[in-house]
């Protein structure tokens, strides 16, 4: 097994598909934002914080997805956001990471009594991202053709599952204007908002709003809900990822890509794991994993990997070596490595390169076929014509990058 570098890591051309902006913020920026807007949080330094609030470990997915209520409720505020988007771009540049894909759900952060719309959320994420991208291209080793240019797009999240209060003010005001309907109704009346608002922006304005994830709560909220939703998004040309298989098994995977017609999945370990399903239907839970397995490989729907969270959220992998990620290279599925959560996870695309490949067996021609997939199974904001001409400079990078570090 080749010993990659860290230098090399940081060198080669990377992407990051599943990249949620609140969960991204650097530490001392959030402290700062906080100040500026009187938000209150549970602590005032970067060690408290790490020790209170954004841990090396969490017992379980609740506890993880706990520290978004202190970003989001930062992110309120238009600068706030407008900067995060801004610093997550630079960040990822300052690391070698040349594409993103920057996933956020924009009704956590809406909130009309301040003046603060679908529209104007979109705006503010998107300027900042504009903005260092533009700044990255406009740079020596960019224009000198040295190396690739950087580009974004942006995936919008709707939510499995929220209550009538305490998630956002955008959701507490649909739930009393809708008090006479069934939760799941609401909830997936937003979603349909939301999905909606995402192809009139993109259409209308040209904001590079490139897909439609769902996230949230997995186990009591299933994929086939939202069933509608993504035919929406199928129908209008949106791209669609799902987390899927990451607290709930195989059936979830099963349902993202058959009801809601999943071009990529986030995260999916859980899929390789038989106690995890439920569904009494099904006797043979090794012929269904396998299958499946086969579905997905065979069909090329990539899957969106998150080492590093999954450990965080997970007590049952106490090991990296126990990660399904293994079982997802031997059925040579189309897997791209990402990042989940920056800061909830303390983690970059590099550290997450490093982990996979100093515990995986990962020969250099693997490795360029998971860097390319980071390209090529992107919801690239543009033609595929286009799409296919940057991920072919990238990876002429790729192979520039590997000469130089003997690996070719």
């Amino acid at each position: 097994m080749p010993r990659y570098s860290a230098e090399f890591i940081k060198e080669m051309p990377k992407s990051d598909l599943h990249l949620h902006l609140d969960g991204s913020l650097r530490l001392d920026s959030l402290l700062e934002m906080a100040k500026r807007t009187g938000t209150k949080l549970p602590a005032d330094s970067v060690e408290g914080l790490k020790q209170r609030v954004f841990k090396e470990k969490y017992n379980n997915l609740g506890e993880y997805l706990h520290c978004f209520q202190y970003t989001c409720a930062v992110l309120r505020d238009m600068e706030n956001l407008e900067r995060a988007a801004y610093e997550l771009a630079i960040d990822n540049q300052l690391e070698g990471v040349n594409y993103i894909e920057v996933r956020f759900a924009p009704q956590l952060l809406i909130d009309l009594a301040n003046g603060i719309d679908f529209d104007r959320v979109m705006h503010a994420v998107n300027n900042g991202l504009k903005r260092a991208m533009s700044e990255y291209n406009r740079s020596e080793v960019v224009l000198s053709g040295h190396k690739p240019p950087f580009a974004y797009g942006i995936i919008n999240c709707a939510m499995r599952m929220f209550g009538d209060k305490g998630f956002s003010p955008y959701y507490t005001n649909l739930f009393q204007l809708m008090r006479d309907f069934a939760p799941m109704d609401v909830i997936k009346l937003a979603a349909m908002e939301l999905v909606r608002a995402s192809v009139r922006l993109r259409d209308e304005e040209g904001v590079p709003i490139v897909g439609l994830d769902l996230a949230g709560q997995e186990s009591g909220y299933p994929a086939s809900k939202f069933k509608e939703v993504y035919e929406y998004a199928h129908q209008h040309f949106l791209l669609k990822t799902l987390h899927a298989g990451e607290a709930y098994g195989a059936e979830s995977v099963f349902e993202a890509i058959t009801e809601c017609y999943a071009d990529r999945i986030g995260h999916g370990y859980s899929m390789f794991i038989p106690q995890m399903i439920t569904d009494p239907d099904i006797t043979d839970k090794a012929a269904y994993i396998r299958n499946l397995a086969s579905y997905i490989a065979d069909k090329r729907i990539a899957i969106e990997v998150c080492l590093t969270s999954n450990l965080q959220t997970n007590p049952a992998i106490s090991d990296i070596k126990q990660h399904k990620f293994k079982a997802m290279l031997d059925n040579r599925m189309a897997t791209v490595i990402c990042t989940d959560n920056r800061l909830v996870s303390n983690t970059t695309v590099s550290r997450e390169y490093q982990l996979a490949l100093d515990n995986f067996d990962i020969p250099l021609k693997r490795l360029k076929d998971i860097v390319a997939y980071g390209f090529k199974k992107s919801f690239f904001p543009g033609s595929y014509v286009e799409k296919r001409e940057y991920a072919k400079q990238c990876l002429e990078y790729f192979d520039r990058v590997a000469q130089r570090y003997g690996f070719i």
